[in-house]
């Protein structure tokens, strides 16, 4: 089974009414006067994370993934809940080093958790964060709400993780110190319809925003920023992932507080289409990641 297959088959089970049908990365939680955000993600070894990356790096790695949620929910943090594999080793402390450099940078206190030994030597190492956010808009702008005419934006660079991975001593390093933009989520959330971050991939990721919407996206290749060193390689920086930009829908004529490159645009109809230099040009075999195929 697939992922996208699992969330199907998640889909025909009693979900609450703030799970918005699974179509989205975070739930939404009515507290009183509040409407609080709730995000999960999990990381493997050898899946998300090498072996021999530093633990402070895999820290920084998990709680920015969760984080980088609540930002496209455009969603202060309240606290995390972490699940924990200890290996039993000098890495245990090391992580908890980098839990904590990563808990004060991002200002976001830790709310409790789990913890279990991993099954054995080699064994995959496996780290689940949850976070918690209040958001600061209503309504919360969703994946669901990109209208017919909108534009497609995004923040920041495309690829610059790859570049990060592939290339270690890059700095600031994007894979490993990755920064979810809470503050430009926040500035975005009165002005878009439509809003998530990008982790698997911009191409993967903007079909999912249109397919949600009920509507089709065409997206310019040449308008991806990329780094410089992958000017030649856009195809491969948008399917990569791990960026943690803010992709979001906007109406056609208006500009975004934040600084954004505008890629592309919503129509009527359904699925992905791509463009360079004003001409067609076929899908790619993979358009992200996705887990199981």
């Amino acid at each position: 089974m697939t992922e996208t297959e699992f969330i199907a088959a998640l889909r025909a089970l009693p979900l609450h009414p703030g799970a918005h049908g699974l179509l989205d990365d975070a739930a939404l939680l009515r507290a009183s006067d509040d409407t609080l955000v709730l995000s999960t993600d999990t990381m493997v070894e050898h899946v998300h994370f090498a072996a021999n990356l530093p633990p402070a790096d895999i820290a920084w790695r998990l709680l920015a993934a969760a984080l980088s949620d609540l930002a496209a929910k455009g969603a202060r943090p309240e606290g995390v809940l972490l699940s924990i594999t200890l290996a039993g080793d000098e890495g245990d402390a090391a992580l908890v080093g980098g839990l904590d450099a990563a808990l004060r940078h991002f200002g976001c206190p830790l709310l409790g958790g789990d913890t279990v030994r991993r099954a054995g030597p080699g064994a995959p190492r496996v780290h689940g964060c949850t976070a918690i956010g209040r958001a600061t808009h209503l309504p919360v702008p969703l994946r669901t709400g990109a209208r017919a005419g909108d534009a497609l934006w995004v923040t920041g660079t495309i690829g610059a993780a790859l570049l990060g991975f592939e290339v270690p001593e890059t700095a600031p390093n994007a894979y490993r110190r990755p920064e979810p933009l809470i503050a430009h989520g926040v500035a975005l959330a009165p002005l878009v319809p439509a809003m998530m971050d990008v982790s698997d991939g911009l191409l993967l990721d903007a079909a999912r925003m249109a397919g949600a919407s009920g509507l089709a996206v065409a997206i310019a290749l040449d308008s991806i920023p990329v780094p410089q060193a992958l000017a030649g390689e856009v195809i491969r920086a948008a399917t990569w992932g791990d960026d943690y930009q803010l992709l979001f829908a906007l109406a056609a004529d208006a500009a975004p507080p934040v600084p954004a490159t505008r890629i592309g645009a919503f129509s009527a109809g359904t699925g992905l289409s791509l463009t360079h230099a004003g001409r067609s040009v076929p899908l790619p075999d993979r358009l992200g990641y996705l887990h199981g195929g």
